[in-house]
């Protein structure tokens, strides 16, 4: 199972994540956001990186600033995370993730064909496109999205306490983390370790 670690924005907690194990990283885009990364510094963290795969995070960017910023930074995928078409999608000069908000507008068959290699689902709370630390209703939510196709990371409101209550009721291709590993808003190394050791011991 993959681990996804998102909101990076300090080297140090990039190569915590990529130490404990991580898979992927990601950078959020959308400046919007209280985890928002500038490209520059984004850019700097990652040409540390020796394994981990990163993943900028966008949230309706014009698909011309998504490939730029992909390039400029060394990404190795994007994640849409706002309504984009699957035009715009097909624009992406990386492979996609896109995510989805359970409860707004996911739906199985549109993700299915969606043109991404991974589909994330994400909770829905009204004016925020994600990262908001809040779980969905995982058991009402399970049967409908078992019935993607394509791989599928759970987000929203995941940590080290109930991770293995995620992974048993959806069995996802992966977990995608953010606010369960900070303190006080900051990523803290000793949360980001203790996630993935609760990760490890369902492996």
């Amino acid at each position: 199972m993959r681990v996804k670690m998102c909101g990076m924005q300090t080297a140090a907690a990039a190569r915590a994540a990529e130490e404990a194990g991580a898979d992927y990283i990601g950078f959020i885009f959308a400046q919007g956001s209280r985890r928002y990364a500038a490209p520059e510094t984004a850019h700097e963290i990652a040409r540390e990186m020796q394994r981990v795969k990163k993943v900028g995070v966008f949230v309706d960017a014009p698909m011309a600033e998504v490939n730029q910023i992909a390039d400029a930074v060394g990404l190795d995928y994007v994640q849409l995370h706002g309504h984009e078409t699957a035009e715009m999608a097909r624009m992406a000069e990386r492979p996609v993730i896109k995510a989805y908000r359970y409860g707004d507008d996911f739906d199985a068959e549109a993700a299915n064909v969606y043109p991404a290699e991974i589909i994330l689902v994400d909770s829905y709370v009204k004016g925020a496109a994600g990262g908001t630390g809040l779980a969905f209703h995982w058991q009402e939510a399970a049967r409908e999205i078992a019935r993607v196709t394509k791989p599928v990371l759970i987000a929203g409101g995941i940590t080290a306490a109930n991770v293995r209550e995620a992974v048993e009721t959806f069995h996802p291709f992966g977990i995608d983390v953010s606010g369960g590993l900070e303190e006080d808003g900051v990523k803290s190394k000793a949360k980001i370790t203790a996630f993935m050791e609760a990760v490890c011991a369902l492996r």
